[in-house]
Order: structure tokens, then sequence, then C-alpha cells
């Protein structure tokens, strides 16, 4: 469980976050949603440490984050996996070596154990026989699921994924979103999921979070979405829909060409 209390956050004279506070539950997906510049990314920076906020709390199990040393933040991040939105492989590397990384860089386990956990989050996230392929080789959505198994090989408490779909076709959007569902259901993780996906919102938003102009405007499930009488909610959810109603249309027609 993840706690945010009474988050602030300032660039020089711009409040990019105002008095923000909820809980992220453990075996969920935790979704923020909101637009451009609603301060879900630096909300996001903030609770994996990379920002300290200028006011506030960050709790893991209890333990604030924000009050840490460099040696207990690491340890802290050790248990952390984070799925970024451009994937963020090396190139330089094979797909094995990638995701072998967090197992060389946090544990002290034989070449034999690493390779053998790396082969079980690969199988895992459907993808068998392309150890020795580099990122350059496979697909977008090849390449998505390859920063997947990087990010849990840890067996994390906590997994961070920004913007997972971004640049995939709606299929394959699809099957990130089901993954990481099932992951999190299976390991019992505290996921957190940055996203303006409609689809991962209605289809797995356990819990929801919406940010508007640097406030937690609505907060609440799936479910409760569907209801909601906030007009600003309601406007983003209709004019996201739209939009990815008419880019999934502009797809279909460039398909038929």
């Amino acid at each position: 469980m993840i706690e945010i209390k009474n988050v602030k956050k300032s660039f020089g004279e711009k409040m990019v976050l105002q008095d923000v506070s909820f809980t992220m539950e453990a075996g969920k997906t935790n979704l923020i949603i909101g637009t451009s510049g609603s301060g879900k990314t630096v909300l996001m920076k903030i609770m994996i440490g990379l920002f300290s906020p200028d006011a506030g709390e960050v709790l893991y199990e209890g333990k604030d984050i924000t009050r840490m040393d460099a040696k207990q933040l690491k340890e802290i991040r050790r248990s952390v996996g984070m799925l970024f939105q451009g994937s963020a492989l090396f190139d330089s590397k094979n797909v094995e070596e990638n995701v072998m990384f967090p197992l060389d860089m946090f544990t002290n386990d034989s070449e034999a154990d690493k390779l053998k956990r790396v082969n079980e989050v690969l199988e895992r996230v459907n993808l068998k026989d392309v150890n020795r392929k580099f990122p350059s080789e496979i697909s977008g959505g090849m390449k998505k699921r390859v920063a997947l198994a990087r990010a849990v090989v840890l067996n994390p408490k906590y997994l961070f994924c920004d913007e997972p779909n971004s640049g995939l076709d709606p299929q394959t959007s699809l099957v990130i979103d089901k993954l990481i569902k099932e992951l999190t259901t299976e390991y019992n993780i505290t996921t957190v999921v940055n996203t303006h996906d409609m689809n991962t919102v209605m289809e797995y938003g356990d819990h929801i979070v919406y940010m508007y102009q640097g406030r937690k405007q609505w907060e609440g499930t799936n479910k409760d979405i569907i209801f909601s009488k906030d007009e600003k909610l309601n406007a983003f959810i209709f004019a996201s829909e739209f939009l990815e109603k008419a880019k999934e249309m502009t797809m279909m027609e460039m398909e038929k060409k």
C-alpha cells in the first residue's frame, strides 16, 4: 500500500500539486488520469522518489520515503518495478541482457539463477526464443512486453507504469493492459498506472484518481465513473472517448487502403 498525504509541489512560482492525498492499494490496478499539465507525471515521479515534494508524505507500508537517506531509498527502489512510456530498453543489449539488468544491479544471484528467472518472466509475458534479439529487431508491442518482464523480474511489491499503451495499436494495448492486470493480481502488487487510455480506465480501473490542475478532482472505481456527476471528469471522459474512437476509425481506414 502507498499513501500520499497532503503532497504539494511547485516549480518556481508555478504550483504543480496542491494538497494531494489518496491511497493506492495492493493487488489492485490504481490509475492516475488527467489531461496534460494536470500534475500526474510529477506526482508519479514524487511517488518513486525522483522528485521531492515541498510538503507532505509518501508512505510505503507506513514508511515515509521523503525522509529516507540514499541507502534506505535504494532498498525501497529494489522493491519497485518501472514500465517506462517508451519502454526504455538498452539498444546495445539484447532482450536477455535487458531483462537481466535489474538482477545484475540488485542481486548476487548466480548466472544460472538469473537466467532461469529471466526465462520465467519472458515466458510469463508470452515471449519465447527472443533472448538473443535486440530491441531494433522486435516490434513495439514486443518491446513493451520485454520492458514489462524487466519491471517484474525482481518480484516487486510496487509496479509503476507510465502511459503503457503509448504508441501501440488498440489490439496490442489490450494485451499489455491484460498482462499488467494479471501480474498485479497474481503477485499482489501495488500497481500505479498513468494513462490517457479510456479502454484501460473502463476495463481495469480498480481504483482511479482523476487529477485536474494539480488537485485530486475525483476518486473512485471504473464502475463509479459511469455514474459520476463531476462535470470536469465527465468532460475529460467524453473527450478521451471521442479521440480514441476517432483514432481507431482512422487506423481502420488506413488498413483498408
